[in-house]
């Protein structure tokens, strides 16, 4: 059974039967903008700001060694390529252009997409920032220099106990179309020469955006490894508030069936795959981002099948 899949469902179940039921009131969601509550939202946006009804933890955290296993779910399938690709967008090309994705074929972050005018949301951002998310995630990377920092140092102080990428700098929050969720990652180098990374993640869609972000993470963890001459270790995965919708709970409830059925099955879920790297790459700005990820690919990855699940913003 992949390590992922178990630790992943035994969270979803600790969630559905003792997590706290909360509704976000929409005055809440206008004022996390930094905007007045009484803002006009143009009418074809209303629907978008309106009260949803999570179930979550605080502060669940689960842990991978990335040396024995990479983690990828094999109860549901999960979108490898579209998850590497957006964090490739994050750290490598460090950019906030949604266009980049969208030529890949990638629309995870079209409901984010700052307009051709400047606005999202009743907020005008400026046309600087239109097809962007604004001031958020690669913009951060790019501006800070984050991803260069961490794999210089790596390489040249790898004892050092400041290795960090924040992507929360409060300065650039307010021209943000979604403030990072995947905020902060703590690197560290052992002496057997295994790197070993904390992602810390504010706030967590358990059923949709936490498959893409440990899988992700734990590839982000191989590059940085491998252009550093090193192995991958632990990867420790953080999540302040982890948080089931309301309206995802029969998906979930669906794959937890597909898990206590194929188990009386066969005895077992199917083993998780192995991830291929390309050895001749030595420089992380080299690896390929294109639609079809050359260099980056997965080697006997088995699934239970799509579950599709509702996005709430």
């Amino acid at each position: 059974m992949s390590k992922f899949d178990e630790q992943y469902l035994t969270l979803c179940q600790k969630i559905l039967t003792t997590g706290e039921r909360v509704t976000t009131n929409p005055k809440v969601l206008e004022k996390s903008t930094g905007e007045s509550s009484k803002l006009n939202f143009p009418n074809h946006l209303a629907q978008t700001i309106k009260p949803t009804t999570t179930i979550r933890l605080p502060h669940q955290i689960l842990q991978f060694d990335l040396s024995e296993e990479f983690p990828i779910l094999t109860t549901k399938f999960v979108a490898f390529k579209s998850a590497v690709l957006e964090m490739l967008w994050f750290y490598q090309a460090q950019s906030n252009d949604v266009r980049w994705l969208q030529e890949r074929g990638i629309k995870i972050w079209d409901q984010w997409e700052i307009d051709a005018e400047g606005n999202y949301q009743g907020k005008h951002f400026g046309k600087e920032f239109a097809h962007t998310i604004g001031t958020a995630y690669g913009w951060i990377v790019n501006h800070y220099q984050l991803t260069q920092g961490l794999i210089e140092t790596i390489k040249t102080d790898p004892t050092n106990r400041r290795m960090i990428m924040s992507l929360w700098q409060n300065e650039w929050l307010k021209t943000a179309a979604l403030p990072s969720c995947v905020w902060n990652t703590q690197w560290s180098v052992s002496e057997n020469k295994k790197l070993n990374v904390i992602v810390t993640v504010r706030s967590n869609d358990v059923p949709l955006g936490m498959p893409f972000n440990v899988t992700q993470y734990a590839v982000l963890c191989h590059l940085i490894a491998k252009v550093c001459n090193l192995e991958p270790g632990l990867m420790t995965y953080v999540i302040n508030d982890a948080h089931i919708y309301e309206n995802q709970i029969p998906g979930i409830e669906e794959q937890l069936r597909r898990r206590d059925e194929k188990l009386k099955k066969d005895g077992a879920l199917f083993k998780a795959p192995k991830l291929y790297i390309n050895p001749e790459i030595t420089d992380f700005f080299k690896f390929d981002n294109s639609k079809e990820l050359k260099d980056i690919q997965l080697i006997d990855y088995k699934h239970q099948g799509r579950i599709m699940m509702p996005v709430t913003e």
